[in-house]
């Protein structure tokens, strides 16, 4: 059984990317693409579709628009240049958030959330091997592997960031942004320009401050309302 998708972008470079990237998996299928928002609209409400994945600003109508549109309980992956409207789309409960130009690695991890999603509506017992989920960061030349789990933040110094656990903290030549790409958006927000952190090592927030395991963290004005709506309700 395939998981039947649907691709919504006015950008047509950005549907190609997507369709370079389907190709490695063939358990998914493309059932159809579309560039205008209003003529996916009358294809997904008459078709049964698994996933749409869907560019956020378009002519005519909205990403969001669209959403709310929808009749029936197809599941919604947002594809977009923008990152401040995360907090929105999870309030619209979409099944990820994918942020352009969306890395391959990047695009894995959806289609896993996708399969996992798939499999646990339709009944599916898959058997997967039980491994930490990690990444690997370069520190004094060595790759160092890092259980994601263990992090407690992350926090961007220029042209460097330091990932910090309960035990030890790891300084690598990478950027902030380089490095959100590959963690888990369910499990990680940013708080700051200078702060990713994990969402269930928060203690308490108080005013513009947060406590993520035994560390105090300064909440950016710009992020305020993305944290409360991530962490809080």
């Amino acid at each position: 059984m395939k998981i039947k998708c649907v691709l919504i972008d006015d950008e047509p470079l950005a549907t190609k990317i997507l369709q370079n990237y389907f190709t490695n998996f063939a358990d998914f299928e493309i059932i159809g693409v579309f560039h205008n928002a209003i003529e996916a609209l009358d294809f997904i409400n008459n078709n049964t579709i698994d996933i749409v994945f869907l560019d956020i600003h378009m002519p005519l109508m909205t990403g969001f628009e669209l959403i709310r549109l929808i009749e029936n309980k197809t599941k919604i992956v947002i594809t977009t240049a923008f990152r401040e409207f995360a907090a929105e789309s999870y309030e619209l409960d979409v099944l990820d958030y994918l942020v352009k130009p969306i890395p391959l690695p990047r695009f894995i991890k959806c289609i896993h959330k996708i399969e996992a999603d798939f499999n646990l509506k339709n009944n599916l017992k898959v058997e997967t091997p039980r491994l930490d989920p990690h990444i690997f960061i370069k520190v004094d030349k060595k790759m160092v592997k890092i259980i994601i789990d263990e992090i407690l933040f992350i926090e961007g110094m220029k042209e460097y960031i330091k990932v910090v656990t309960a035990d030890k903290t790891y300084i690598t030549h990478k950027s902030l942004t380089a490095l959100s790409e590959e963690l888990p958006v369910d499990k990680f927000t940013r708080i700051h320009k200078s702060y990713i952190i994990a969402i269930n090592k928060v203690k308490f927030i108080e005013g513009n401050r947060i406590q993520v395991h035994s560390y105090i963290l300064p909440i950016g004005r710009n992020y305020s309302k993305d944290v409360k709506i991530r962490i809080l309700e």
